[in-house]
């Protein structure tokens, strides 16, 4: 199961493995934008960098990488934030609340020398939904320490996340099962 926002003490121990971090952004309409930044944390956690993943509107799971986080901790931590479902977008008020607590867990956990690789899942789309201000996530990549590697995820990056971050790759859809009426796959989607 994910670790909700909770407390968390780490000691960290040798050199860090990356000397200079750079913040990316994977956006777009099309798939693969957190499945790229969980590939990205399974390259890093398999040179022993510390990877945390903060989903933000992401209730409900677990998902496959919830359960791969399990076996591969203390590397590689997800903490969901989220009511379960969808963003109630006819009173964003709950989930505004929600995602402002998250972001200021997220905040510590950037700032807290416990992760070489921070992943900060779905927060384009937060941004998108009114639930985090685009002058948060700015604040955010400028608190990013210099050593460590900062990815933001989700459709419609602001074009001044996009001009704040060294990388920017979006995900088009040209063709989608769903179309088709393929459901979301346990093991592929969740």
């Amino acid at each position: 199961m994910p670790e909700r926002a909770k407390q968390r003490t780490c000691t960290v121990e040798g050199a860090a493995l990356l000397t200079q971090g750079c913040v990316q952004v994977y956006t777009g309409n099309g798939k693969g934008k957190t499945t790229a930044a969980l590939g990205l944390a399974l390259r890093a956690v398999g040179r022993g960098l510390r990877v945390c993943v903060f989903q933000f509107i992401k209730g409900g799971g677990p998902y496959g990488e919830h359960l791969v986080a399990a076996k591969l901790a203390p590397l590689f931590t997800i903490i969901q934030s989220g009511r379960p479902g969808w963003v109630n977008t006819k009173d964003i008020s709950e989930d505004r609340k929600i995602a402002q607590e998250a972001l200021g867990r997220a905040r510590e956990l950037l700032t807290s020398g416990c992760y070489d690789l921070f992943i900060c899942d779905e927060i384009n789309g937060a941004v998108g939904f009114g639930l985090i201000d685009v002058e948060q996530v700015l604040e955010l990549i400028s608190l990013r320490p210099e050593r460590v590697e900062l990815v933001l995820t989700g459709r419609n990056a602001h074009e001044r996340v996009i001009e704040a971050a060294d990388l920017v790759t979006e995900m088009r859809e040209i063709k989608h099962y769903y179309k088709a009426g393929v459901p979301a796959r346990t093991g592929i989607e969740m």
